[in-house]
């Protein structure tokens, strides 16, 4: 009876987390209930997953992640990975996987996923190429890299934790590198070849729009320390950073520069380039963006935000400059930038006659932002808080992750004590507040991983994983060992489809340790397949990292069953060649 309802329960879990109707979160809590009110499982067990060491790792792992966001540290890394990624179309996809590949090794792959979409389709926008050619090549790579160490993926962390509450050994930090190195490599190779073939040309048309890519005007002030000084304009930092010089003011003279024209101090640059690098470059030493007066020292910090406001019909700004309309007296916010469809200005900011249609980028106060709202002669399109490039927190921050990673991969402490050690030295560096470290905790995971910890245990205590694992093992046991794990693989990839990978390995997870028991082989060999092959499932778009490229390439569900299951098919026939020779039966 109590096996009947282990199981009832199973199938309505895989169930429920599949239709999403309830969070995973509640529904795993209601697990918890049930199992703990028949009295299957004691409060104690129900709550033991609760209190692992890799619930701290994960929670410290979305703190760090976050300080280092905040920042600004690693859009400044993706950003210099980007103009350094070369130009040629094989060069490029290359870059575009192995970069994103390597960070997601020791971050969340969704996270790395996020930063590097609005950089290529900035970058394939500049190529004249479609970006359906490089984004799910990214998605698929951040998610293959978190295969390489124990904190790429939850996915990982949770495996861990559930062996060592088992009672195995949790997996080193560098254990499965080798394997995942491989399944990562193959991941590559296979996009471009095979995969590149099969990836959709869609059209670019409306990703400016969509996707923050407009080209504005702004003027750039050369300091005295600028590294820009003596530099070619048409070839200088500035150029590679994405931006194209229109006009020079030096001493009231204006003039358009030609090949041999070298940047001087206190010159000023006329420059059209996209908002997001308008953002960047606010943060670049030695330059400095001007608006109808030279931004102050008291708009650039607290709650200082960023507005694209559209000039409509009815603007009394109308047919005026913005030095006759007084912007920053009247509206307390200063204009960085001004963009105008279809034409390029070659005149000062100060000086450009407003439009109907014409778009300002503004920065100023939330309280002024949320003023504008109020008025009839603009409409607020769109606004945010700038990540500002916080060098010395950013340094700090990362300094804060590589020491963890060292120390905790060499045992000289408790792999929970650097994490921790390293989120807390963020906070009280203010690399991150304590506010913003809880928000960004992802607690449904944890609770979820927590639970279903303690769901294997009720497995454990009513036989419910030793019935099917004798159904399973009397079922292909004629066919080798092989081909049990094989099955239990193919099982997990097929449940990461509706279910998250951590939620499908940690319910085959079980089962399959039970089963490895009976066979007498190694339960470590069979769990290491089924982790690794919870984060090769590629054969749909529903994992979060494929979510984030699904609209930006336009992709369809029939582009990533196409692609992605050659790709999946590929890395599970690896997973079961390699992992009995790295990890006997």
């Amino acid at each position: 009876m109590e096996i009947a309802l282990v199981l009832f329960l199973l199938l309505a879990a895989v169930a429920l987390f599949a239709s999403e109707k309830l969070s995973v979160d509640i529904v795993t809590l209601i697990l918890l209930i049930i199992l703990t009110g028949t009295q299957i499982i004691t409060p104690a067990e129900a709550f033991a997953g609760f209190s692992s060491d890799f619930i701290i790792i994960l929670a410290s792992i979305f703190v760090i992640g976050t300080a280092l966001e905040d920042t600004g540290i690693l859009d400044f890394l993706v950003n210099w990975l980007m103009r350094h990624a070369g130009h040629r179309p094989n060069t490029l996809l290359f870059s575009i996987m192995f970069f994103p590949g390597l960070v997601s090794a020791f971050m969340n792959n969704t996270t790395v996923t996020a930063l590097f979409v609005t950089p290529i389709v900035g970058v394939a926008k500049k190529m004249r190429a479609s970006s359906s050619k490089f984004l799910m090549p990214l998605a698929y790579a951040s998610i293959l890299g978190g295969t390489c160490t124990l904190i790429g993926t939850s996915t990982n962390v949770a495996v861990s934790g559930y062996m060592s509450k088992a009672g195995y050994e949790p997996f080193g930090f560098f254990e499965f590198s080798g394997i995942g190195i491989v399944i990562f490599m193959v991941g590559i190779a296979y996009m471009m070849t095979i995969g590149k073939r099969m990836l959709p040309q869609t059209a670019s048309v409306g990703l400016t729009t969509r996707y923050n890519i407009k080209t504005y005007l702004t003027e750039i002030l050369v300091q005295e320390d600028s590294p820009l000084i003596g530099q070619v304009a048409f070839t200088s930092d500035l150029s590679k950073m994405g931006f194209r010089i229109l006009n020079i003011i030096r001493s009231k003279e204006n003039f358009l520069p030609d090949y041999r024209t070298r940047i001087r101090s206190n010159d000023v640059l006329l420059v059209e380039g996209e908002m997001d690098d308008l953002i960047k470059v606010k943060e670049t030493k030695g330059i400095q963006i001007l608006a109808d007066v030279i931004v102050e020292d008291d708009l650039v910090g607290g709650d200082i935000r960023l507005a694209e406001i559209l000039i409509t019909g009815q603007s009394d700004l109308l047919k005026n400059t913005i030095k006759q309309v007084e912007f920053l007296r009247r509206f307390g916010l200063v204009v960085l930038a001004v963009s105008r469809q279809g034409e390029t200005i070659r005149t000062k900011i100060g000086d450009v006659q407003l439009q109907l249609g014409d778009l300002l980028l503004v920065q100023g106060s939330g309280e002024r932002v949320e003023h504008l709202k109020t008025t009839q002669h603009l409409t607020v399109l769109g606004e945010f808080k700038p990540i500002l490039f916080k060098r010395r927190k950013g340094i700090l921050t990362l300094s804060f992750f590589i020491v963890a990673i060292l120390v905790g991969s060499l045992n000289l402490l408790p792999l929970s004590i650097c994490f921790l050690g390293a989120a807390v030295l963020s906070v009280l560096f203010k690399c991150i507040s304590t506010d913003r470290a809880y928000q960004v905790i992802d607690w449904r995971l944890l609770i979820l991983i927590g639970g279903m910890t303690a769901f294997g245990m009720a497995m454990e205590n009513t036989g419910a994983d030793k019935f099917l694992a004798n159904a399973i093992v009397n079922l292909l046991q004629p066919f080798g060992t092989i081909v049990i794990m094989a099955g239990f693989v193919l099982l997990t990839v097929f449940l990461t489809q509706p279910m998250s990978n951590a939620a499908a390995a940690l319910v085959v997870l079980p089962v399959a340790l039970q089963t490895a028991i009976q066979l007498g082989v190694s339960p470590r060999t069979f769990a290491v397949a089924i982790m690794l092959s919870a984060s090769v499932s590629l054969v749909t778009p529903f994992e979060p990292s494929c979510i984030l490229v699904y609209g930006p390439g336009k992709y369809t569900f029939k582009d990533f069953l196409k692609i992605g299951s050659g790709l999946t098919l590929l890395l599970v026939i690896i997973i079961l060649v390699m992992v009995p020779m790295f990890w006997p039966l």
